[in-house]
């Protein structure tokens, strides 16, 4: 028997998509071409919020801010059905560089209490930097490789079917509805499609895309082994970010490179990455560099990504396009897909994540 959904792509937002239609009772086969939460969701900081939260579209902010009124619960329901730990934490974050006061001073104000200009060392005297910062008591972070477990976990003890290693090549389509996917193994039938392949989906998606713009960008990060509570706010300097972890691992990152589909690491982004992180916090250094990895964001225009019934394909749907925050949006962007797709009324305004029909004049940032 058919499944009522088929998603493609097991990333944190395919399993959050997954995770949110078999909550509401329907029956849902999860596909990934590769291995479940492999790819850029695994990569990822973790960071639950946009950077600055300040300095995007109306679109974005309503969407992340969504996510995060969700993000206690919805980790909390995923640790009871996984018993898996996801480490979500309110570890606030100090935000230095060169920021819009007044615009930042209005948001403060207005989303979050206790947020104010302070000295960076007195937050975190481990700095070599004397300077101002905003302070964003309440920013929290999770991280990722335990998230995806726990999703992973509780969509198994729902009976979701995870298939890993398969490939879909396309659609077999008749009139305005999709049949089956085509995957290497043979093909798949279901009664909706969900199409939640990160920055593959594009690509998948062929000449159903339309306009949809949805491209690679790598990302570059480093990992250092620190002893715990070495260091304890996250730290956020322009597009550099520093990330500690409750067992003392301080993630840096991260790069912004449109290399096309290329997931390689690179001499010089370590080098970059490893100086401004000395420069910032000096206790991190060669000694204690434990990893460096890469990811493929899925970027759009605008940063806002598409969640939506396809105009022209009745039961073929997208949610995908995240860039950087695929999981800060997770539960939010589930949730909105869910409600479209189950004829749900939805909590926030749908209409900035359309699927888009005409080609967007502007890229990601």
């Amino acid at each position: 028997m058919y499944p009522d959904f088929i998603v493609v792509g097991a990333g944190v937002i395919g399993l959050a998509t997954a995770f949110e239609l078999a909550r509401r009772g329907a029956s849902v086969t999860l596909i990934e071409r590769g291995r479940v939460g492999r790819e850029s969701s695994w990569a990822g900081a973790g960071i639950l919020s946009v950077l600055p939260p300040w300095d995007y579209d109306k679109g974005v902010i309503d969407l992340a801010r969504y996510s995060e009124t969700l993000y206690s619960d919805w980790v909390a329901s995923l640790e009871e059905a996984s018993g898996t730990d996801c480490e979500y934490r309110r570890s606030g974050m100090l935000m230095l560089g060169t920021h819009d006061d007044d615009r930042a001073r209005d948001w403060l104000a207005t989303f979050c209490a206790g947020g104010e200009k302070v000295a960076a060392r007195a937050i975190a005297p481990q700095l070599s930097v004397e300077r101002e910062a905003w302070w964003l008591p309440h920013t929290a972070q999770v991280r990722p490789p335990r998230l995806l477990k726990a999703l992973r976990g509780a969509l198994s003890r729902m009976d979701v079917n995870i298939i890993e290693n398969t490939e879909v090549l396309g659609f077999c389509q008749s009139g305005s509805r999709i049949v089956s996917l085509r995957c290497r193994e043979g093909e798949a039938g279901g009664g909706q499609f969900v199409v939640c392949a990160g920055a593959w989906s594009q690509r998948l998606l062929g000449e159903h895309a339309l306009a949809l713009d949805i491209c690679p960008v790598r990302g570059q990060m480093l990992l250092f082994n620190c002893a715990p509570n070495t260091f304890g706010p996250m730290l956020l300097e322009d597009d550099f970010y520093l990330v500690p972890r409750a067992d003392g691992h301080i993630l840096a990152g991260s790069t912004v490179e449109n290399v096309g589909f290329d997931k390689s690491t690179t001499a010089a982004a370590r080098e970059e990455l490893m100086a401004h992180a000395h420069a910032l916090l000096p206790l991190l250094n060669g000694e204690n560099l434990a990893a460096q990895w890469a990811g493929l964001r899925p970027a759009a225009p605008g940063n806002i990504p598409a969640i939506a019934r396809h105009p022209h394909i009745d039961n073929l749907y997208i949610n995908s396009g995240h860039f950087r925050y695929g999981v800060t949006m997770a539960p939010g962007s589930a949730q909105l897909l869910a409600a479209e797709a189950l004829g749900l009324p939805a909590a926030i305004d749908i209409a900035p994540y359309r699927w888009p029909t005409e080609a967007h004049a502007s890229k990601s940032s």
